[in-house]
């Protein structure tokens, strides 16, 4: 896919009102929600939690592409079907987890740096052959005592643009994901500080590699308080200062901003989300979501692992997906909220 292409892609994961639906867990991540809720972790178990939210119908009004794992891609519906060939024929567009996982950074302690580089122009040639037309690679940055270093920005950085390369010879779209945690007692000035450190970083090192702006999207977090910090910043202050940072590091030319929820309750989510789609604060990229467990968590709750339950999760993950396409416009309320549900 050429330079063209990749833009094209790029800008159809964020058409006005849609989003990214972000089904890419591990073995062990999706273990972490399904066990609360006495689901078992199994290959067929995850196969059917799949299979339900893709074939929700008239998702694809609020989703316009999936991530998905390594697993799920490579899984049928139960007539058969490749669960990628069900989100095609919607015109939801596939993609790919390709990063394997955060690994401890060597001589950084608290510190991590993400794995996969290796092997990775191989499996993206495979993945693009299956169908997958974008891909996501997740970096961590933790605030703390004296955290996050330069060292730890700068090799995360380095990764994340090796990586965009690859996916751009290779005709696949990046999603370039470096996460802030929220996890800390940090302020949300001190969550501003290292955000803006990291996205600068992120994208000279981009520019270095030569990676083509118009053919990627960018999924950071919000500009959050930490989640055990005294105060907690509200709404406005979150959207404002979210796209403060977005304003003073992201080229214009990206197509796309994609948040991640990064452990907000769902609803958090979507109001922020929504403020910062209000009319007045002004931004060049569609602002978009490319959320996990903030569209999957009602509907996880919902289903149950119950096969009698399929269409009380799709109905909860539906009312999900059309409360962030509202929010894309800057249309979410507490009382739509209420009134859909």
């Amino acid at each position: 896919m050429n330079a063209e292409g990749l833009e094209t892609t790029a800008r159809a994961l964020v058409p006005p009102g849609k989003g990214i639906l972000a089904a890419d867990e591990s073995h062990p991540s999706i273990g972490r929600r399904f066990e609360p809720l006495g689901i078992p972790n199994t290959e067929e178990t995850r196969r059917r939690y799949r299979q339900m939210l893709f074939t929700t119908p008239d998702v694809a009004e609020y989703v316009s592409g999936v991530i998905l794992f390594d697993e799920t891609i490579r899984q049928k519906a139960d007539d058969g079907t490749p669960l990628i060939e069900i989100l095609a024929r919607q015109g939801i567009i596939p993609g790919i987890k390709v990063d394997r996982g955060a690994k401890p950074l060597a001589g950084a302690p608290g510190e991590q740096v993400t794995d996969g580089l290796d092997g990775l122009r191989e499996r993206l040639a495979e993945y693009a052959a299956l169908g997958a037309r974008f891909a996501k690679w997740r970096a961590v940055i933790a605030i703390g005592a004296g955290l996050p270093t330069d060292r730890a920005i700068r090799v995360n950085a380095h990764a994340l643009a090796r990586y965009a390369a690859l996916c751009q010879e290779a005709g696949v779209v990046p999603i370039v994901e470096p996460e802030v945690l929220m996890d800390g007692d940090h302020t949300i000035e001190r969550c501003l500080e290292a955000t803006e450190a990291t996205l600068h970083a992120v994208f000279h090192v981009l520019h270095a590699e030569g990676v083509a702006f118009e053919g990627m999207l960018l999924k950071p977090n919000m500009v959050l308080s930490g989640k055990e910090c005294a105060r907690q910043a509200g709404i406005p202050e979150v959207a404002s200062v979210t796209v403060r940072c977005l304003r003073r590091t992201v080229p214009a030319a990206v197509p796309g901003v994609v948040f991640l929820s990064g452990g907000q309750s769902e609803e958090q989510a979507t109001a922020h989300l929504n403020a910062m789609n209000l009319p007045g604060m002004s931004h060049p990229w569609a602002l978009s979501f490319s959320y996990g467990r903030a569209l999957q968590a009602a509907a996880l709750r919902a289903w149950r692992g119950d096969p009698t339950r399929v269409t009380a999760g799709q109905r909860a993950f539906h009312h999900r997906a059309r409360m962030n396409g509202a929010a894309r416009s800057g249309r979410y309320t507490p009382d739509l909220e209420r009134a859909v549900a």
